[in-house]
């Protein structure tokens, strides 16, 4: 399915740290996003990203793919947290100048507890640059959470 929502609609971060482009197409288990390295793209220097920001892609093209079903479902953007990777693979040591990256994200398992794993590539004119597992949590109330925990939000 193709969306119409702005990326900073699906995506809890604004300003410069939303640093996808737009989401492309997405069904019920994955979502395709895609992010044009510009000039004035956060993280580039030398003309170039370096591939470890593609961690911050993938997160991120995660957090439409829930907003996108949150929206569905009538119901709020919720905050995410990225908890880790497994198999972080990079072909490449940076993302150059004028490339147009797509992020795919596929759901391999989500827990109603909020706990996800996502099987990520990044690729550039099909060329796989990127791919990795991440492992993400999602607290039904994020403000409980941190309550709970003992942290601050702000």
């Amino acid at each position: 399915m193709i969306t119409n929502y702005p990326i900073d609609e699906l995506v809890p971060h604004s300003g410069t740290m939303s640093l996808l482009d737009q989401v492309i197409e997405y069904d019920n288990d994955w979502l395709i996003a895609e992010v044009g390295i510009r000039p004035d793209t956060l993280f580039l220097t030398d003309e170039a990203v370096p591939a470890w920001v593609g961690i911050e892609y993938m997160a991120q093209a995660i957090a439409a793919f829930a907003g996108i079903h949150a929206k569905a479902q009538q119901q709020d953007v919720k905050l995410g947290f990225l908890l880790g990777s497994r198999k972080y693979s990079s072909s490449h040591s940076h993302f150059a100048l004028g490339s147009c990256l797509q992020i795919r994200v596929e759901k391999e398992m989500q827990s109603e507890e909020g706990l996800g794993v996502f099987n990520c590539t990044i690729t550039s004119a099909d060329d796989l640059l990127v791919s990795a597992r991440l492992n993400v949590f999602q607290p039904k109330d994020a403000e409980q959470f941190f309550q709970d925990e003992g942290l601050k939000s702000e």
